[in-house]
């Protein structure tokens, strides 16, 4: 990967990508990957050098490293103290850029309505979906949350579901073969207009599993079971694999979306060739909008490539919405939802599909655009302390604190930016506890892609709550840490073992980020 070379391609858009490797005849693996979403320019080697400078991990723990207050760049916004702290536009936007970023915001919270309607620019509604706008799931632009009550409809949460076998994909090495239950489709849809049959009902019950620190506290994890009940079309496939989904924050999407895919690949060592047990690797999944195969950065499985793609799908499956990449007017319901199928949609006026084009244009730049709060009190030497701790039980093997960004001409918001996420948007093995058992791409049952950290203490304060992971079991950010295994079980062991003053400053670092 240090031998990498940059060519100049054409494909669609005359592009700059980057090709990593020669194209292998019939498979892509991960070497070959290309970043086909972004116009940019090939680096220097004098830049090279000074990203490696500016990235390194830090030596001195006694103060913050250089540009670590502005964890977005030039992007960062300020950090406020209210509920609106994940919904700014970057920072640097211009006064034209903003329009286009309300405009987009504007889209993102539209709540949709059942066809035929008068409001001809917002029918095309389900039949069958979970949410009737983006917002209604990424609640204030920040994380979901799991039910409080059975009464509970704005739970932002649902569930995928597949089955084994399918055709594949030939051109993706190590491809997990999977495909849609044959009549409920890629994703459970809990909700359904009038006349229609929603899908399910999501059952949760939880274990209590107690874990003892290293001064004789006891913290009470949960574990949960996820039951699809009240079935409205029969029984799912026999091997139907079921895997809890809770929306992530929205912040920065831009900035990870801008990460050269040779950095990425630079901290991927499947075979953990260092021996250091962490064994990171890219999800490689078919890019619908490139129609070829790319990195995945997005969902909790790194399971799309890009914004708009993940945006589009998630019109689809989450609100049953067409799109030019989605054309389907019956978003997720299969040929065994004869009903759905069959019944009235909004595409086919003017529009052409239920969201059209510039449209979907100005929902991904408003998800680009969504500014990453500045940091907070990271001069504290408590902070400063749990920084270290950060560091030397490991952490930072899988959350990569900083990365430089494209050099880009056309998203000067997003380009050449010093970035600190905390992720190295790899897919990692995280133990039977986490295990949802149910592959996607290349990802199998026990992976899970590095989330972001950034912006991480501001969860309470923008989603009045403090649940983590991908299902929201964990109730703290100390919970999150104990439900690590697999490549992080000796960190998650390390941090039940140290002193408890250690593992207080480690949380109060994450708090800071």
């Amino acid at each position: 990967m240090r031998n990498s070379t940059h060519r100049r391609w054409t494909k669609a858009n005359s592009l700059f990508i980057l090709l990593v490797a020669a194209l292998a005849a019939t498979q892509t693996s991960a070497a070959e990957l290309q970043d086909l979403h972004l116009n940019f320019e090939p680096r220097t080697e004098d830049e090279r050098a000074r990203i490696a400078n500016v990235t390194a991990p830090p030596i001195d723990f006694n103060a913050p490293q250089r540009f670590e207050d502005l964890p977005g760049g030039a992007a960062t916004v300020r950090a406020r103290t209210d509920a609106d702290a994940f919904s700014q536009p970057s920072g640097n936007l211009s006064f034209e850029q903003e329009l286009d970023f309300r405009v987009g915001n504007g889209l993102f919270r539209k709540i949709w309505v059942s066809s035929p309607a008068s409001t001809l620019a917002s029918d095309g509604l389900g039949p069958l979906y979970n949410a009737r706008s983006c917002q209604r799931c990424h609640i204030k632009d920040g994380r979901g949350h799991t039910p409080s009550g059975p009464d509970d409809n704005a739970i932002s949460m649902f569930l995928r579901v597949s089955i084994p076998g399918g055709p594949g994909h030939q051109e993706i090495e190590d491809y997990i073969a999977t495909q849609p239950d044959p009549t409920y489709g890629s994703q459970m849809q809990d909700l359904a207009l009038l006349g229609h049959q929603a899908e399910y009902t999501l059952d949760i019950t939880y274990e209590d599993v107690p874990v003892t620190l290293s001064d004789g506290e006891t913290v009470t994890l949960r574990k949960p079971t996820y039951t699809a009940a009240d079935l409205g079309y029969g029984p799912l496939h026999p091997d139907a694999m079921l895997s809890p989904r809770v929306a992530p924050q929205m912040i920065g999407l831009g900035l990870l979306e801008a990460i050269p895919v040779e950095d990425l690949l630079a901290n991927a060592d499947p075979d953990d060739a260092d021996g250091d047990g962490i064994s990171g690797r890219p999800n490689i999944v078919w890019a619908t909008e490139f129609d070829t195969p790319m990195m995945g950065r997005y969902g909790h499985k790194a399971g799309m490539p890009t914004i708009m793609e993940q945006s589009a799908a998630a019109f689809a499956g989450d609100i049953g919405i067409s799109s030019p990449l989605y054309p389907a007017s019956h978003g997720d319901c299969t040929e065994a939802q004869i009903d759905c199928v069959k019944g009235p949609h909004g595409d086919g006026d003017t529009r052409v599909f239920e969201i059209d084009q510039i449209s979907m244009d100005l929902v991904a730049f408003y998800s680009r655009n969504l500014g990453v709060p500045a940091r907070r009190d990271l001069d504290d030497p408590e902070v400063l302390r749990g920084k270290q701790v950060f560091h030397d039980t490991g952490c930072a093997s899988c959350h990569t604190p900083a990365f430089v960004t494209h050099r880009m001409t056309d998203r000067p918001e997003q380009s050449f930016q010093l970035i600190w996420p905390y992720t190295d948007l790899l897919l990692h093995d995280m133990g039977e506890g986490l295990a949802d058992n149910r592959p996607e791409g290349r990802a199998t049952g026990r992976e899970w892609k590095t989330p972001p950290l950034w912006g991480i203490g501001l969860t309470e304060q923008v989603s009045g709550h403090t649940q983590f992971l991908h299902d929201g079991r964990a109730q703290s950010l100390l919970e999150a840490i104990l439900w690590h295994g697999g490549e992080a079980q000796a960190a998650r062991d390390a941090v039940v073992a140290m002193p408890k003053p250690d593992r207080d400053a480690l949380i109060r670092f994450l708090e800071s980020l």
